[in-house]
């Protein structure tokens, strides 16, 4: 049987329905594989299905000679030379759509939880210096009424744009490539990033990472934001100089900050657990039970249509490929 490699495990619905045609091998370690590890074991691989943190790069590619497509468990494309796995006639894939709103669900709890220091009062509860009401304690943001700036209104972006206009009553800005097709639903208003940094109460990436996007926020960004602003990244720990993050959070430039995404993955800069102020979360913004499980079935599926010599969904360049063979 024709080989899959998983590089990490995910939910048993997607195995299951890859074991009824391949022999499927899946890292067994908790942890992301090594390059040197993936070269290894796709050697003699059909198709892997990678993290969004695994780098599949020209060495990569080229130590799997029989590789027929790379179906990211992921909505992310940046993590894979695309361009060389088209010439190569290997067919990438991800999934989009799916965790829409699973992400956009996250993005508002990491808000609310560095809007109100959530993770910091459980803590501070379970250590026990809990002692009586205090009228000084945990002291943080209102955001009813308040203002949300959404770097990059896709998908994501104007899921979280309607829980804040809808839910708080919040006024929209947004910055974008282009005039989004959603701002006419919440109200928002396009804007130029620099007025969004200066006017927003809260900042939210859910920008996709590109050569334009790369530190996109970094010092002189952080200088153009209120003090009193919250600063939330739920897109791709890249586009947020880290250097610049750590000066903003050490100098008080923002009022808190909450992170799901890093730069470096999952080697973190560990300055970042300094600050009381700073809500981190391990890159769980798809994080629930049907999501992971859609996505599970959806790359299954896509291994499937190129097995079957079939286009398959989300081909990200399939416009190359679609006529991928065995």
């Amino acid at each position: 049987m024709d080989k899959v490699l998983i590089t990490r495990k995910i939910p048993s619905n997607g195995i299951e329905i890859l074991k009824k045609s391949f022999d499927v091998y899946i890292n067994p370690k908790d942890r992301n594989m090594t390059k040197r590890e993936i070269i290894e074991d796709i050697k003699d691989a059909f198709a892997i299905i990678p993290m969004v943190s695994d780098i599949i790069d020209k060495d990569v590619i080229d130590s799997a000679k029989r590789l027929k497509i790379i179906a990211n468990y992921g909505v992310g494309i940046n993590n894979v030379d695309i361009e060389y796995a088209t010439k190569k006639g290997i067919i990438f894939t991800n999934t989009p759509g799916v965790l829409t709103q699973s992400t956009a669900e996250l993005g508002w709890a990491l808000t609310m939880a560095a809007a109100r220091f959530i993770p910091q009062s459980d803590r501070f509860t379970k250590d026990g210096k809990f002692n009586g009401f205090s009228p000084t304690l945990m002291l943080g943001k209102e955001l009813y009424g308040s203002t949300l700036g959404i770097i990059g209104m896709g998908k994501i972006g104007s899921s979280i744009a309607r829980m804040a206009r809808y839910g708080f009553n919040m006024n929209i800005l947004y910055c974008n490539r282009n005039i989004s097709d959603k701002e006419l639903i919440v109200d928002a208003k396009k804007t130029t990033l620099p007025e969004l940094l200066k006017n927003s109460d809260v900042v939210i990436i859910t920008a996709p990472l590109n050569s334009e996007s790369r530190h996109l926020i970094s010092y002189e960004e952080f200088d153009l934001m209120k003090n009193s602003a919250i600063f939330v990244n739920i897109a791709r720990g890249e586009i947020v100089d880290t250097e610049a993050l750590i000066d903003a959070l050490k100098n008080k430039k923002i009022f808190s900050c909450g992170l799901d995404v890093y730069e470096n993955e999952p080697n973190f800069d560990k300055r970042l657990l300094e600050f009381d102020n700073c809500v981190m979360l391990p890159h769980i913004g798809s994080a629930t039970i049907k999501t992971r499980q859609k996505m599970a079935e959806i790359v299954a599926n896509n291994v499937l249509s190129v097995y079957n010599n079939r286009c398959p969904k989300f081909a990200v360049n399939g416009d190359e490929l679609c006529s991928a063979k065995k």
